[in-house]
């Protein structure tokens, strides 16, 4: 035991280093002083790391393991049966607590390079928590390289050798890796860092280039710029209030078309014009650029009901639609749409960004006016939708890499693209509730739950960000990050059971993308041959009613007669419902070895362009000609009924009043005959 502690320390010689950096805070210490047999746990078979941890976050919450230990032991059963699990959630608890200390106490925790080291080596405690693991538990080592190159850094502290993702990722010697369960469970204790909604797709796009396993040079460069990106958000808030003079409580998330190679347009109808555009917790502002300053901001309000559209779009000079790199904005408050385009060289991914946050406000307001939230819980959300768009901007500037649709790092853009997303946003609709609750319950294992509390919401606030000047905050509570030592998290498992389905959607419109053909002619056949049994009984009826076979005529004739006067007529839509039932439980019981036989459709002959589009033109006549006809109609029905025509008007009362008569009399009859039959 005392070997391998050695090797560890060796190999590790970092992370016990006495020597802190100039931000770390005194009171909070991230470094292991030994051995730390002292603190021995009285659980057996436990790591080195995982020893090193408990110590660590020991000392940050000044007790002793051996208090944590009894803390933990008060609240959950001890499980020799399961002992990586039982280890696993006695680390849970303790870094979660530590890790609230720290986020609570601090505001600059992100720049401290301990502090990123320490939450790097609770993943690895967590994924290997004891000194013998399953097969399927054990890390994967990877390759290393020669010491020589790692020794060469530059200021950023990546090798100059290297100048991708992919490279970096294998500078560590002997470093093992972090694997998707142990982030899943750590990162989001730091709400800052992660979103337990988000946190797969997080880890996905951290791990794209590295064989979905996280190494430490792209987790802390992942941290670095989210504190860049937050650091340049504060210092944001001072020089654009006085332009764009925001609402209390509004923060500005981003801004572009200050740089000016990548300028960003703005068209209404064929104009265009350049300037800066902002983004904040409520609306859109673009300021056009005049002569050398910008004008006052046009505000586009994203947080009232007014009916906001927000979708991608063409735009070009003049109007024209050739460049697929725009934003469309469309609401009740602006006379006709407007247009942001984003001009880049290749690909439209600054335009996919801007949409998907942009986006991404909509939806959380849309959230807030659905549901009765109160105040703290509407900054609560609110708070949320901030810190995943900084997490989005993080990734984005440090990996450059932008995932969108299903794999978004927005949680609310995220539940309204899986299938069933709406499962996630009750979900999270009903852990709001449970803010400042005053009701205590009970759960399965004997212990209170703790009120939760709104961690998104003081974790902005702890970073220097104000949503409400005078919000009144219970900051008391212990809520760590929404999650609880050895329990699932309910958004968790909301989010897993929609992305399960996300392969049957997938399934679904691949089978109709699938079954998409293209050409008029074509769409026109297939068409053709799946109404051939409307149009085979429309051709019946127009030879019955042509009188061209006298006989089949008048027997159809009398058959309508009878079935008017019978009152049969009420029976036809019911009977053709049945007809329809009757045949699908046919095919139902009785077709099942049968296979459902392919659709074939005769294809029509291949034209070259000239000839499409004089077929085209053709059908573009024959429907103006079908409007006229129909037009035609409608004005004579308009001066039949103005009596514009004195003769017409005439033959057309006496019509109507000889049909009257003919109706009543046979009203009449009728009544007779039943008449006679009920009193002989």
């Amino acid at each position: 035991m005392e070997t391998m502690m050695k090797n560890f320390m060796k190999s590790h010689h970092t992370l016990f280093n006495p020597t802190k950096s100039s931000n770390t805070n005194k009171n909070i210490n991230y470094q292991h002083d030994g051995d730390g047999d002292g603190d021995g746990s009285t659980i057996p078979s436990l790591s080195p790391l995982a020893h090193s941890v408990l110590s660590r976050s020991a000392k940050i919450l000044a007790v002793s393991v051996q208090e944590l230990q009894r803390r933990f032991d008060a609240e959950h059963e001890a499980d020799s049966q399961q002992l990586v699990k039982h280890t696993r959630i006695f680390l849970e608890f303790c870094c979660y607590q530590a890790l609230h200390h720290v986020i609570t106490n601090r505001s600059d925790y992100l720049s401290d390079k301990d502090f990123r080291r320490f939450t790097y080596d609770m993943m690895l405690a967590w994924d290997s928590p004891t000194l013998v693991l399953p097969v399927n538990d054990s890390p994967q080592n990877e390759t290393s390289i020669s010491s020589s190159e790692q020794q060469v850094e530059d200021e950023d502290g990546w090798s100059l050798f290297y100048s991708t993702t992919t490279s970096m990722a294998v500078q560590v010697d002997d470093t093992i890796t972090v694997g998707r369960e142990a982030f899943a469970r750590i990162a989001p204790a730091c709400p800052a860092v992660a979103d337990v909604i988000t946190v797969h797709n997080l880890f996905d796009s951290l791990t794209a280039s590295s064989d979905s396993r996280l190494h430490f040079l792209i987790y802390d460069k992942y941290l670095r710029s989210l504190d860049k990106i937050i650091r340049t958000a504060k210092n944001t808030q001072g020089p654009l209030i006085s332009n764009l003079q925001l609402a209390e409580g509004e923060i500005i998330l981003d801004v572009d078309g200050t740089v000016p190679i990548q300028p960003v347009l703005q068209h209404i109808g064929i104009s265009a014009w350049p300037g800066r555009l902002t983004l904040t917790n409520h609306a859109i502002y673009f300021e056009s650029l005049g002569v050398g300053l910008y004008d006052k901001a046009v505000i586009y309000d994203l947080a009232s009901d007014m009916k906001q559209v927000i979708k991608p779009e063409l735009t070009g000079p003049l109007g024209a639609r050739l460049f697929d790199k725009a934003v469309m904005y469309k609401s009740t408050s602006v006379a006709e749409p407007v247009y942001f385009e984003f001009p880049e060289f290749k690909g439209n991914s600054r335009r996919d960004y801007w949409l998907d946050v942009c986006l991404e406000i909509l939806h959380v307001h849309r959230f807030i006016q659905k549901n009765n939230f109160n105040e703290t819980q509407q900054l609560e959300v609110l708070a949320r939708a901030i810190l995943g768009i900084f997490r989005c901007r993080a990734v984005r500037e440090a990996l450059c890499c932008f995932s969108s649709h299903y794999k978004t790092l927005l949680a609310f853009k995220l539940a309204e693209s899986l299938p069933r997303g709406d499962m996630i946003l009750e979900t999270l609709s009903s852990r709001l509730a449970l803010l400042n609750a005053t009701s205590v319950s009970g759960s399965p294992r004997g212990k209170q739950q703790l009120r939760l509390s709104p961690v998104a919401l003081l974790t902005l606030c702890q970073l220097g960000f104000t949503l409400q000047k005078e919000a009144n905050l219970d900051v008391e509570v212990l809520a760590f990050g929404d999650l609880w030592a050895g329990e699932t998290n309910p958004l968790e498992i909301a989010v897993k059971q929609s992305v399960s389905d996300t392969g049957k959607a997938e399934a679904a419109r691949a089978t109709v993308d699938k079954v998409k053909v293209e050409g008029i002619d074509t769409n026109v056949a297939v068409m053709k041959e799946l109404l051939f049994p409307v149009i085979e009984s429309a051709g019946r009826l127009h030879h019955l009613a042509s009188w061209e076979d006298p006989f089949k005529s008048m027997v159809f004739l009398v058959l309508c007669c009878c079935a008017i006067l019978w009152g049969w007529t009420r029976y036809i839509i019911p009977s053709i419902f049945v007809w329809c039932a009757v045949l699908m439980l046919v095919r139902r019981y009785f077709s099942k070895k049968m296979p459902l036989e392919a659709f074939r459709v005769t294809a029509p002959p291949n034209k070259n362009a000239v000839e499409r589009l004089l077929t085209l033109q053709e059908a573009i006549t024959e429907v103006e000609g079908l409007i006229q006809t129909a037009n035609i109609v409608l004005l004579k029905l308009r001066a039949i009924l103005l009596a514009v025509l004195p003769q017409v008007y005439v033959l057309m009362a006496l019509k109507s009043h000889l049909c009257s008569t003919t109706f009543l009399q046979c009203s009449i009859y009728i009544l007779d005959d039943r008449a006679s039959d009920v009193f002989p």
